[in-house]
């Protein structure tokens, strides 16, 4: 699936339930609230829950919903930028662009070794 049509999707699929009629401060607290999931999620798999009222889940259910919270993050990450007509083209071509301008000796260094 191209970027764009992952874009395509989440913007048809969420404009049918109604979730893109929230702003973009909104959007930002859900965007938090899955991001605090992920990290729930994280420290499953690395290092575990220590709670009693939790059962323990199998390696595979961990990874599913690592995958299933990294796609809620992505998901909403997508519709905040949309809001603003931002694609996840642009803004990988400026992380790209800054990275490589903030580290371009590390590069260069790494490139002749």
């Amino acid at each position: 699936m191209q970027t764009t049509e992952i874009e395509k999707w989440i913007k048809e699929f969420y404009e049918m339930r109604n979730w893109t009629k929230y702003g973009p401060f909104i959007r930002l607290g859900f965007l938090m609230e899955e991001t605090g999931e992920l990290a729930r999620a994280v420290r499953a798999v690395e290092i575990g829950r220590d709670r009693p009222d939790e059962k323990i889940q199998e390696t595979l259910e961990l990874k599913k919903d690592l995958i299933e919270e990294m796609g809620d993050v992505l998901a909403n990450l997508l519709v905040l930028a949309d809001l603003y007509d931002v694609t996840l083209e642009e803004v990988f071509a400026s992380h790209q662009q800054k990275l490589t301008k903030r580290f371009s000796t590390e590069i260069e260094q790494a490139k002749s070794t």
